[in-house]
């Protein structure tokens, strides 16, 4: 999953993204960081219900083959014990190994809760709270979850509801499905600096580049 965050952009996509950013702000004083993350958490519940769900359809298979059929099987309760912690444990790598499955374990409502928070944690440790004006936004996305999360500092927030980003959001998701993860990040920061601009968030004659242009890539494990 790291390789997969550390290989999505070429060097020119790369180049591209931050000449997005510059030409985003060049017409306004806010200042946007993309944020690209391989997961947003390792979802440990996820994996223990997959295994225990791989065990209890083991034993279930057990059980009902020795009560309700007259097949023999030539196990005694300690071979089979062993078989159901065996499929305990396959059921946990599975997970591991299958984000879509680790995705339908998780849940909508811990994937969305885990998202956010990773995203917010993201917005501390890449400052973006840190603008003279407190114009911060980090465009967030979320590899493994297909989550895009839209967080503006105290001076964007005051100007533009948050249901407002929900186009910008929809550029990069649509981008991501159609295998085109640049462009749609680069049609999104475009969206998102038009947005601002209508919005009044006016650029100011001495306004500098306070928080970089690159696009912030993490993959698995990275903090």
């Amino acid at each position: 999953m790291a390789s997969k965050v550390e290989h999505l952009f070429s060097a020119e996509e790369q180049e591209r993204i931050a000449a997005a950013v510059k030409a985003a702000e060049g017409h306004t004083s806010g200042e946007i960081v993309p944020c690209i993350v391989a997961q947003a958490d390792e979802y440990e519940e996820a994996v223990w219900r997959g295994g225990a769900i791989a065990a209890f359809l083991v034993f279930a298979g057990f059980f009902c083959l020795r009560a309700f059929t007259t097949t023999w099987l030539p196990l005694g309760l300690g071979a089979m014990g062993t078989g159901v912690v065996l499929a305990g444990g396959a059921g946990m790598l599975l997970v591991e190994w299958l984000p879509s499955l680790r995705r339908l374990l998780a849940g909508e409502q811990l994937i969305d809760r885990r998202v956010t928070q990773r995203a917010l944690q993201a917005f501390v440790e890449e400052e973006v709270f840190a603008t003279r004006e407190r114009t911060g936004i980090l465009i967030f996305v979320s590899l493994m979850e297909h989550e895009v999360r839209v967080l503006g500092d105290a001076g964007i927030n005051a100007r533009v509801d948050q249901e407002e980003w929900e186009g910008v959001v929809r550029l990069i998701l649509q981008g991501m499905r159609q295998g085109r993860p640049a462009q749609g990040l680069t049609e999104a920061i475009a969206q998102c600096g038009a947005l601002l601009e209508r919005c009044g968030v006016a650029r100011r004659a001495d306004d500098t580049d306070e928080l970089g242009n690159a696009p912030r890539t993490r993959g698995e494990g990275e903090v």
